[in-house]
């Protein structure tokens, strides 16, 4: 296992990237940028929350507890759920546990935290670490089933913000603000926040499954195209896999790691390509199932 240092907004912020896994869960360095303090509007002095515009459900799953007991999304209907990937050997989810007891003790009527541990070593081990910190919240083993309904885990703490009609509004990556937390509880929950709210379409940043929905693509240049063109494009950008060996498709690798040099070479070939009418362009290779 190894660290990942990224940079983030406002201040710097860890998040651990786990070795050994089989693409697409393969660690990156640059991951979502995460404020450790409150994001500021500098016009107004106040923060701003994001949301997802018409949000997907969460995926479903039924575990175990580390005390036994049935653990599933539809036992906390009408709550709002943070749902926590974490590891007891991961620095920054260790720092984040007791803002999490924080919150789930002060909301507790209508808030529920869940973590789901990604360790790979005995359950035990996360059981006496759970008592120890006396985690007032359920936590259970995560399968790799369930961490790729929630696409792939890349580094922890990864975070899934469900509203109360169990739909997934915010994904956050890394060591997060306990604040920013509570601010984005608050606003689900209809109680009173300094803050605005703004919402946007999911293009992959919560599940890289919708980015076949984007019509941009960071460091993508496709200004050069026609409207026709640039669907094309963006056609082959969903359907061709990236050769850097993610296993994702180009529009994919490009939202989840704009830091990737093959990526961003072969997407800007691509556009290239489709200018000049290269010939071939038209065909379409199989890309990844997701």
């Amino acid at each position: 296992m190894t660290l990942a240092l990224a940079a983030y907004l406002a201040h710097a912020a860890l998040a651990f990237t786990p070795q050994g896994q089989s693409a697409p869960n393969r660690p990156v360095a640059n991951v979502t940028p995460v404020p450790t303090t409150t994001a500021r509007s500098s016009k107004d002095d106040v923060a701003t929350l994001r949301f997802v515009k018409n949000p997907d459900p969460a995926p479903g799953f039924v575990l175990n507890d580390l005390a036994g007991k049935s653990l599933s999304l539809s036992l906390f209907s009408g709550k709002v759920v943070l749902l926590n990937f974490w590891a007891t050997w991961c620095g920054p989810c260790r720092s984040e546990i007791a803002g999490l007891i924080e919150l789930q003790a002060k909301y507790g009527d209508r808030l529920q935290v869940i973590g789901l541990s990604t360790d790979e070593g005995p359950t035990e081990t996360v059981k006496r670490y759970a008592e120890r910190m006396h985690i007032n919240y359920p936590v259970a083993m995560a399968t790799p089933d369930v961490a790729q309904k929630y696409g792939g885990i890349l580094a922890l703490p990864t975070s899934f913000l469900l509203d109360a009609q169990g739909r997934v509004v915010q994904k956050h990556i890394g060591l997060w603000d306990q604040d920013y937390f509570e601010l984005e509880i608050r606003a689900l929950l209809g109680l009173p926040v300094d803050a605005k709210v703004e919402t946007f379409e999911d293009v992959g940043q919560i599940f890289l499954v919708n980015a076949s929905r984007a019509q941009e693509l960071p460091g993508v240049d496709v200004s050069a195209l026609s409207p026709e063109q640039k669907k094309l494009a963006l056609r082959r950008f969903n359907e061709r896999t990236c050769s850097c060996g993610c296993q994702l498709t180009l529009a994919q690798c490009r939202i989840n790691d704009s830091a990737c040099s093959v990526s961003k070479k072969e997407t800007a070939d691509l556009v290239q390509a489709i200018l000049h009418k290269t010939p071939g362009i038209a065909k379409a290779p199989q890309g990844p199932k997701q």
